[in-house]
């Protein structure tokens, strides 16, 4: 591929911003933290909201630290500070959530895992309605 031809493919195939995901899945899990809360009790909505922040509050994090480092210019170091903010994501990620019976008392797994589940699902349907808006707009 030329310079050329990859400059015109970037241009027909725009990337998602991470922030616009990350306000969907923030959107994804209010609304099911307040589903859960009026449908299951006040216990439902709160542990539904919280495993929607073990979500966000990682992402949003890892987000921060890969903008912060958009000017390194070699592809190694590009990639470890990735696999560093990824790791960093991760673990934040688990220790929420071992934190969680300490933190949400008293705690509904079933809905704290709800909220994990489906903000985390959001990152694909962003993903599904960019490629169809692209779709929609003539740029296939």
């Amino acid at each position: 591929m030329t310079a050329e031809e990859a400059r015109q493919w970037r241009s027909a195939h725009p990337a998602i911003s991470p922030w616009w995901v990350i306000v969907w899945q923030l959107v994804a899990g209010v609304v099911l933290a307040l589903v859960a809360g009026v449908w299951a009790g006040k216990v439902a909505g709160i542990s539904a909201a919280y495993g929607a922040l073990a979500v966000v509050f990682p992402a949003a994090l890892m987000v921060r630290g890969l903008q912060r480092q958009r000017a390194v210019a070699q592809p190694g170091a590009a990639m470890l500070g990735f696999v560093i903010w990824e790791s960093v994501k991760v673990a934040l990620t688990v220790a929420m959530l071992l934190a969680a019976p300490k933190v949400v008392s008293p705690l509904s797994w079933l809905a704290l895992v709800a909220g994990f589940v489906v903000t985390m699902k959001v990152y694909w349907v962003a993903a599904w309605l960019h490629s169809r808006r692209r779709s929609l707009n003539g740029s296939n």
